[in-house]
């Protein structure tokens, strides 16, 4: 029967292993802050959208009134 109680050592021991897993970590890592880059942007994203249907909505809004809207300004 082969002994397997060492298996580990001759996986860390193989040439490169320990590399490719360094450059993994790396791009997890990079990945992980371009991920947290893009949840900001969309994040900033919604944001300008709800202002913008804010205003549209508003505009709108005093387009289907305006003799309303220049009464409440004096004008009428």
């Amino acid at each position: 029967m082969k002994d397997d109680s060492k298996w580990w050592e001759s996986m860390e021991c193989r040439p490169g292993i320990v590399d490719k897993e360094k450059k993994l970590e790396e791009m997890v890592r990079i990945l992980e802050l371009q991920v947290e880059k893009l949840k900001a942007e969309l994040a900033r994203a919604k944001e300008d959208h709800q202002y913008d249907n804010l205003v549209h909505q508003k505009e709108l809004e005093s387009l289907k009134n305006p003799l309303h809207n220049l009464r409440n300004k004096g004008l009428v």
